[in-house]
């Protein structure tokens, strides 16, 4: 073999050892976890129950989890006790490019009695609750240096500012809310203990910076006494880090493809006891009930392009009657997951799916996001458009 034989044998190689390294690359799913607070931010404080020593032990729980995976990438704002700029924590995911950013903190109320999981996604919210705990955990700020000089002015405390801080990341909400929904199934099915008390929205400003789908999760209430000690003992903190994983796993194998990673295989997690939910046993039916067309489950003979509009995801089986969805007329479900998911609408046009988006949000549904399926197996609706 001549010499430049030689050169193009080896030129081959490198490309194709370049392109495999880059098609592994893109088969890795990174997470980057935030532990809220740390050093001299102490958070909330609660009959010696810290949240910024509960929210690094989540997370570093969370993470020693995910590490067990070979297709996750995991890494951290903080792995120790010591304080990040909020504006920061974002960078980190950025720089970093991450797939999705998760911000783990813990609530607290002056009332004891106050108890639940709330996990956010970046948005405006009127509510006055929601405005509370982002004002709470965005005062974080004014323990910076130079904080006025790298916020421009930002005043936690002022309604104005707060509502100035406008969703500029339209396009992670849909998939933001995903996230949120699937942590806030998961925490339901601890128990009693610790409740899922929904998918909310809030102006906060590490997610505010964070361009990627990002979420930010109170993972109950350390005030509460009962709760409290749950969140700060080592098994409460190892089941909640379970379920964190778990939904994590669940929008990876939704949204990533190339391969579906297991869901609760780590031998060092204790495994978390599910309320049990009835199977759905029954066989695929199509039927029209009062105007509502019902389709269980999507036609898998088909290899065309499908978008719906899943409204709400819970673990009871309800009629797929028109009163039910305030007045949606176009109803399908899928059991999956131990969850019922209720879609609206069936159309191969993204564009109209869109619409069909707006209308759902216009009928109450205010964390509807689109869903795609080929050939009746459920893609991310990226996929589906390319």
């Amino acid at each position: 073999m001549n010499v430049l034989n030689k050169i193009k044998v080896i030129f081959t190689f490198l490309v194709i050892v370049s392109s495999l390294s880059a098609y592994s690359q893109s088969n890795i799913f990174k997470v980057t976890l935030d532990a809220g607070h740390g050093g001299h931010d102490f958070g909330a404080v609660y009959s010696g129950r810290v949240e910024k020593n509960v929210a690094l032990a989540i997370v570093l729980k969370v993470g020693e989890m995910l590490e067990a995976y070979p297709r996750i990438n995991v890494n951290y704002t903080r792995k120790t006790d010591v304080f990040i700029d909020l504006v920061e924590r974002a960078n980190i995911a950025n720089r970093e490019n991450a797939s999705i950013f998760v911000s783990i903190h813990c609530n607290a109320n002056k009332n004891t009695a106050a108890l639940g999981t709330e996990t956010y996604v970046m948005g405006m919210n009127k509510i006055s609750s929601n405005m509370e705990v982002a004002k709470k955990e965005n005062s974080v700020i004014t323990l910076e240096k130079d904080y006025k000089r790298k916020y421009e002015g930002f005043d936690p405390n002022s309604p104005e500012t707060m509502i100035g801080m406008m969703l500029m990341q339209e396009e992670y909400l849909e998939n933001s809310i995903s996230l949120a929904s699937k942590i806030e199934d998961e925490f339901d099915k601890i128990g009693k203990i610790i409740r899922g008390g929904g998918v909310k929205q809030a102006p906060f400003m590490v997610l505010h910076k964070a361009y990627m789908p990002r979420v930010l999760i109170e993972t109950g209430f350390i005030s509460n006494p009962s709760e409290g000690v749950y969140l700060d003992s080592e098994n409460g903190q190892r089941e909640i880090a379970r379920s964190i994983t778990n939904a994590i796993i669940r929008y990876k194998n939704e949204y990533y493809g190339n391969g579906s990673e297991p869901v609760e295989t780590l031998k060092s997690a204790p495994k978390v006891v599910n309320k049990p939910v009835a199977k759905d046993t029954t066989s695929p039916v199509t039927r029209i009930i009062e105007g509502v067309k019902s389709n269980a489950g999507v036609n898998q003979s088909s290899a065309d392009t499908v978008f719906k509009v899943q409204i709400s995801a819970i673990s009871k089986k309800i009629p797929l009657i028109a009163k039910n969805f305030k007045g949606l007329n176009e109803i399908s479900v899928n059991y999956e997951d131990s969850l019922y998911r209720y879609m609206y609408g069936d159309t191969k046009d993204y564009n109209e799916a869109k619409k069909l988006l707006d209308e759902a949000k216009s009928k109450g549904y205010e964390f509807a996001f689109i869903t795609a399926f080929v050939g009746g197996k459920k893609v991310s609706v990226q996929e589906a458009i390319k």
